[in-house]
């Protein structure tokens, strides 16, 4: 009898330690990970009855993040705890923030993007919108792959001056430890000691599809915006040498392997507000002008007139 409960305690003990082991996603802090055995099946809720298998070794895919993001929201849970500039002249930002968005079942986001509405438009590789908004009759025949990003952080306030070399290094290693990801991606990095912004161009060959340079800056821009995605919640810092650089801005620029074709069709209020006001200024800027020029020629008519006389 005691050698039997000996044998229970002991197998209770071990599966109490495999649950345990089973209750942590280090990639992932949003994951329910459950299993009476390695390995464990984590999953990821993506809506009332989708709960997405993921594999808790890797960066979950931007468009499933952005998906779970929006489920915990509507279920009212919390989802916090002058160099740069342009890398090249078709270089998009993020500017419609998070949407519910629909994926492929590998976690890829699919070209046209509807966010439940009779709205439609294309995104690409990271989900970032590349075109107009029209209607569900939009032509995305492909998801363009982004191929560049820049990452431009700005520091805070340090005492001493920042290693630049120090700084280059440090960016590698934050791309290949933390974020899984070839050190040798960092083309450049830039540093401007009196705006303390730091440029990370990061970029893969054109046609590799195997990189996901959109989900490792959508897990960046957790890290520094809102708060890390990882079950890890440390702060992300880069080493200036002597000293850790806390960051508290990043900007991301997404490049892609086609042009994107937004144009000024679909602009917003705010936008065509400025736009109406500055081109009312400068008519009425001429008007005034023209008006101006035209008394003082008939001053100078009568004048003349008056000297013949």
């Amino acid at each position: 009898m005691k050698g039997f409960i000996l044998l229970a305690l002991a197998v209770f003990a071990a599966l109490q330690t495999v649950d345990s082991a089973c209750g942590s996603c280090k990639t992932m802090k949003w994951v329910d990970c459950q299993g009476a055995a390695p390995p464990c099946t984590c999953q990821l809720p993506l809506d009332e009855n989708t709960p997405q298998p993921i594999d808790c070794e890797k960066l979950v895919s931007k468009c499933f993040l952005m998906k779970a993001e929006m489920f915990r929201r509507r279920m009212g849970n919390d989802v916090r705890l002058n160099i740069g500039g342009k890398p090249h002249e078709d270089a998009i930002v993020d500017n419609d923030g998070i949407y519910d968005p629909e994926c492929e079942t590998n976690g890829k986001f699919k070209a046209k993007q509807c966010n439940k509405t009779e709205e439609c438009w294309c995104v690409n590789s990271a989900g970032v919108r590349r075109s107009d908004k029209g209607d569900k009759n939009i032509n995305c025949s492909k998801l363009v792959e982004t191929f560049m990003v820049r990452l431009e952080l700005k520091h805070k306030e340090v005492n001493s001056k920042v290693d630049e070399a120090a700084l280059k290094t440090s960016a590698k290693n934050l791309l290949q430890t933390r974020y899984q990801f070839d050190s040798n991606l960092v083309k450049e990095v830039q540093y401007d000691p009196d705006g303390r912004y730091i440029v990370i161009d990061i970029e893969k060959p054109k046609g590799e599809r195997a990189t996901d340079i959109g989900t490792m800056a959508y897990y960046m821009e957790k890290d520094l915006k809102v708060s890390p995605l990882f079950l890890d919640q440390a702060k992300v810092q880069l080493s200036g040498g002597s000293q850790n650089l806390e960051m508290d801005k990043i900007l991301v620029y997404y490049v892609d392997e086609e042009r994107p074709t937004i144009t000024m069709q679909h602009l917003t209020g705010g936008i065509i507000a400025v736009i109406v006001v500055v081109v009312l200024v400068v008519v009425f800027g001429l008007v005034a002008l023209f008006l101006v020029n035209r008394k003082r020629q008939q001053r100078y008519s009568k004048t003349q007139q008056r000297e013949q006389m």
